[in-house]
């Protein structure tokens, strides 16, 4: 699981980052993004209930999508708060492989917009 420092801690971080930060879009998931003030990077992962109806399946997913955060945290932009939004359960199955592609993929993207 990724570190509790790099996670948001609150509604208020996640609303403004929605307001003033930028999306791209993928098939399966987007990333939406701003600069920060706090020095280092910042995390959060939502799984809508539309997405998977039980909890389990929205955790698992969140968990897998974390772990793969957490594998790759030093090739993300320091200063920076990412809000990672699946779309898809197939994100569940995939195998990690083609998960962390997505994900860096998102997170390429997002060097060239700022």
């Amino acid at each position: 699981m990724l570190a509790k420092k790099y996670r948001f801690h609150s509604r208020g971080g996640v609303k403004y980052v929605y307001q003033k930060g930028k999306t791209i879009r993928r098939g399966k998931a987007s990333l939406v993004f701003c600069d920060n003030t706090k020095g280092f990077t910042r995390v959060a992962v939502v799984v809508s209930k539309k997405v998977m109806k039980t909890a389990v399946g929205r955790n698992r997913i969140r968990r897998r999508v974390y772990e793969v955060i957490r594998k790759n945290l030093e090739l993300l932009p320091k200063k920076r708060d990412y809000i990672f939004v699946i779309y898809s359960k197939e994100i569940g199955i995939m195998p990690s492989s083609e998960l962390e592609k997505l994900l860096g993929e998102l997170v390429q993207d997002t060097k060239s917009m700022l």
